[in-house]
């Protein structure tokens, strides 16, 4: 596999996530991609996140902190010029599934030759000492699949626990009593200092030694574009924001090897009139798909199964058994 190599000259958020949604959406689908890039600071919320639940929005108003939607699922993640960011953009013909570890291997394994005992554990992550360094996700479209992850390098991590709302679930179920006690820097870890820049070319290098690499600048035309689409949608408050749920049911529950998954609901006369799931869960399918097909069942198990039955579930919540929804959603 060859890859086609772009460093983003950028460090706004938007302008980044629409670079990519760029790249995988109208670049040469012949080529493989893999994608450098930093941001200023910026809380990255998940898909199918709530995102006035996932950030201290006093904070974040008071410290000029970007507030950006991605593509994928998973969980926020706050993002400063001492993190790195990294896109793997890889075309499949095989059956589509989220699937990490091919991805995350790669980058511990040169985090190793840093000197850097980094390993790949749980859903998504990799790790040194037990401790959180890189977070990591997928988005899933066709025959093309993106995963891309944040490398806390030098990051400012006091600041990460300000502008975040974790949730309490989260914290229990891991054991751990604060977002500093789970997450470390990169640079920490390290034998020799490194520049940041110095640490890409690193990872550059270790990628070229994999395979052949093309380094690709964009044109005036491609500049042109992913403005226009960081404008119509990753500038939006409708794609960032969208309308702050008031509905008088909600259900939470955090389920292993899947994480945490909230339902809000308006329920009349034992009838789904409204309906949102949100979460930092994974899936391959757009959520708002399910909630379409569940408003308007009637909120007793037998008229819920004969709704989920028509789908599959773990396709929307990746991991997540037909039992363990109607559960949650009967609890």
């Amino acid at each position: 596999m060859s890859l086609v190599y772009i460093e983003s000259t950028s460090t706004l958020p938007e302008f980044n996530l629409a670079m990519e949604q760029y790249v995988f959406d109208c670049m040469d689908r012949k080529n493989d991609y893999f994608l450098l890039w930093q941001n200023e600071n910026t809380v990255v919320v998940g898909k199918n996140q709530n995102t006035y639940e996932e950030v201290s929005l006093p904070y974040i108003k008071n410290h000029h902190t970007h507030v950006v939607r991605r593509l994928s699922g998973g969980g926020a993640v706050y993002h400063d010029l001492g993190n790195l960011n990294f896109t793997f953009i890889i075309n499949s013909k095989k059956s589509q599934k989220i699937n990490f570890d091919e991805f995350t291997t790669i980058i511990a394994k040169a985090l190793n030759e840093l000197g850097v005992s980094a390993y790949v554990n749980g859903r998504n992550d990799i790790l040194v000492d037990g401790k959180k360094i890189s977070g990591n996700s997928q988005y899933i479209k066709g025959e093309r699949t993106m995963h891309h992850g944040c490398l806390l390098y030098e990051t400012k991590l006091d600041e990460m626990s300000k502008v975040l709302n974790v949730s309490n679930t989260k914290i229990v179920s891991k054991g751990i009593k604060s977002v500093q006690s789970r997450v470390a820097n990169v640079s920490s870890y390290m034998k020799e200092p490194m520049t940041m820049e110095e640490f890409k070319s690193h990872l550059v290098s270790y990628m070229s030694k994999r395979t052949e690499i093309e380094k690709y600048v964009f044109s005036e035309e491609d500049i042109k574009q992913i403005e226009h689409l960081k404008s119509c949608v990753y500038d939006t408050w409708e794609w960032n924001y969208g309308a702050s749920p008031e509905y008088n049911v909600v259900k939470s529950k955090r389920f292993e090897d899947c994480g945490e998954i909230k339902i809000f609901m308006v329920v009349k006369y034992g009838i789904i009139q409204k309906i949102r799931i949100y979460g930092d869960f994974f899936g391959c399918m757009d959520v708002s798909q399910l909630t379409s097909l569940l408003e308007g069942c009637k909120l007793r198990i037998e008229d819920l199964r004969n709704v989920i039955r028509q789908c599959d579930i773990g396709r929307f919540i990746h991991n997540l058994s037909e039992e363990q929804f109607l559960e949650l959603m009967m609890e």
